[in-house]
């Protein structure tokens, strides 16, 4: 049944890769606007709900809905489209800076978006990097610049895994309030870095016993 207002909606769902359960009876609802934060040790599953949103994995039973509609093979480009998805393992190619962008801009389905990245490349502190190749970037640098794309993509549902693993304090804080301060965007975040749960608007997921922790409720 799906809750109103609600964006993604967990229902009983049950995931196991090569006979080891990751998740079991998971239950959970995320709604438009909301900042949730996953937290738990690594490899209790948290990457893994955000690919069972975007179709990468399917789950072994249970059903998860986007904006109301059934995850399946029939709707997962559509949702795809409407998520900027950060991983963890950014893999950004190679050549100069400024082609990436200027490749992103002559897609189809970005025609309609603009592109010129200088005011973010400014505000994220990646000044004088256009001209570099993406191979010479630090693991900070990629993590920054995968951000810089997300948003230029237009989106407003955020999946971000450990987007701030490899930034210095002030930068991890700078990446988290940017993400935790805009209202209408929805972010799923999975991170180990406290800097994410400072902001009175997020709501904790704790992956590993599967409850709401801290000022929220289910």
């Amino acid at each position: 049944m799906h809750t109103p207002d609600a964006l993604i909606e967990f229902s009983d769902v049950d995931l196991s890769f090569s006979g080891v359960k990751i998740m079991e009876n998971l239950s959970m609802t995320v709604h438009t606007g909301d900042k949730v934060i996953l937290t738990g040790r690594s490899g209790c599953g948290k990457s893994s709900l955000l690919s069972l949103v975007l179709g990468f994995v399917e789950p072994d039973s249970g059903t998860i809905l986007f904006d109301g509609a059934e995850v399946n093979g029939k709707n997962v480009w559509n949702i795809r489209k409407k998520v900027s998805f950060v991983d963890q393992d950014v893999s950004l190619g190679s050549g100069p800076v400024a082609n990436l962008f200027e490749f992103a801009s002559r897609l189809k389905a970005n025609a309609h978006l603009d592109f010129r990245p200088h005011e973010l490349m400014r505000f994220f502190d990646l000044h004088g990097i256009l001209h570099k190749d993406l191979k010479e970037l630090s693991g900070g640098e990629r993590q920054r610049l995968a951000v810089v794309v997300s948003v230029l993509l237009g989106r407003s549902v955020f999946f971000l895994d450990e987007v701030t693993s490899s930034l210095d304090g002030n930068l991890k804080k700078k990446v988290a309030a940017y993400f935790l301060e805009k209202r209408d965007w929805t972010c799923l975040v999975v991170s180990h870095d406290p800097v994410w749960l400072e902001n009175d608007s997020v709501r904790v997921f704790d992956f590993e016993e599967k409850v709401w922790r801290h000022r929220t409720s289910p």
